[in-house]
């Protein structure tokens, strides 16, 4: 449980720093309004309750997809066509600098480590 408290708060701490950056923000942004249209859109042509069509919009634009929903419609199977393309996307652009902060953040910790155990010798 520790750890995943651990990574959970790094996560948080990172996602903090970067609400700084506007091109951040507009990333995240872009990522709400993707999800809230997926949602919004399953919950009215596929008729699911609020809770079901998030989760579906959130496990297909993270590619997950466990099967325990799926569009019956043509239009619900359509839509996840284009919204699968366009989303998975938007949420690889805002993934991305999350990963890419906290490596940089982890070898900036090593590399300061080195320097001291240079200046210590």
């Amino acid at each position: 449980m520790i750890p995943f408290l651990y990574t959970f708060l790094t996560f948080l701490r990172t996602l903090i720093t970067l609400l700084r950056d506007p091109k951040f923000r507009s990333l995240l942004y872009l990522t709400w309004l993707t999800l809230a249209g997926g949602t919004v859109f399953y919950h009215r042509v596929e008729g699911w309750r609020w809770i079901d069509s998030f989760y579906f919009s959130v496990i297909t634009l993270a590619t997950v997809g466990y099967g325990d929903l799926t569009p019956k419609t043509d239009l619900g199977k359509l839509f996840t066509v284009i919204y699968i393309f366009t989303g998975l996307g938007i949420l690889l652009g805002f993934v991305n600098p999350i990963g890419e902060y906290i490596i940089n953040q982890r070898l900036e910790k090593a590399e300061q480590k080195k320097e001291e155990e240079n200046t210590r010798k």
